[in-house]
């Protein structure tokens, strides 16, 4: 299996492309702000023809180019329903409106072909079989991506999971923004990301690329969720 990313120019949000092999069809997963000469640089590198782009969420700094792209290659966008109307409007989750965070430098269009994710749901797209699972707390509609690691770049694990913002290495995704709950995400960790097997990679939607043993280990918000919840007496 083929699996490569690069940070977008802004945020640094990571875009990932995954295939089974050079020279096959492919997923783009999150294409944020700028990525789409980076985007066709690496799909011309693999030989690589993209069938669907994937969206961990709704958030501006994964979806920015996802209508472009769809639309250049005549594919479409996937993404869970709770975070749907962000790909009309994406002002809903920021503090601001998105022409003057950019000082009406970059114009957002809405992709016109959109599927829905369903929760457990095993996806078949490219030869890839992706296994959805719904891990609300960062937005409403956050998803995980998990699929079998076979040979990508080495990695001796069973597993490999694109986490959007749910979990980074040595932290998670902010939960203060609309449609943000800790609440939530607590019960993501414990109930999505704590069951993952220790040798799970872990591609998040910033940062460097991680483990779930590690993260089990050191990072704080899943040692949280890991303590058992407090009893109350009579």
């Amino acid at each position: 299996m083929l699996i490569t990313g690069f940070p977008s120019d802004v945020f640094g949000t990571n875009c990932y492309v995954v295939a089974e092999a050079p020279g096959e069809q492919c997923v783009i997963v999150d294409p944020g702000i700028g990525v789409e000469k980076r985007l066709d640089e690496v799909l011309a590198e693999h030989r690589l023809q993209p069938a669907a782009v994937l969206l961990t969420h709704g958030h501006l700094d994964h979806t920015f180019s996802v209508a472009p792209v769809c639309g250049a290659k005549g594919i479409p966008a996937y993404v869970h329903p709770a975070d749907r109307e962000l790909l009309a409007d994406p002002a809903k989750a920021l503090s601001m409106d998105p022409a003057r965070l950019f000082g009406g430098r970059l114009t957002y269009t809405e992709p016109e072909d959109v599927a829905p994710l369903t929760d457990g749901e095993a996806i078949v797209i490219a030869g890839l079989e992706i296994t959805v699972d719904h891990a609300p707390g960062h937005t409403g509609g956050s998803v995980l991506f998990r699929l079998p690691a076979g040979a990508a770049r080495g990695w001796e694990a069973d597993e490999v999971c694109l986490s959007g913002d749910v979990l980074f290495a040595g932290s998670i995704g902010r939960t203060d923004l609309a449609g943000g709950s800790m609440t939530a995400m607590t019960a993501s960790l414990r109930d999505r990301i704590l069951p993952l097997a220790d040798d799970t990679i872990v591609l998040p939607g910033h940062g460097p690329a991680t483990t779930i043993g590690r993260e089990r280990a050191t990072n704080p918000y899943l040692l949280e969720a890991m303590r058992p919840a407090p009893t109350r007496g009579l």
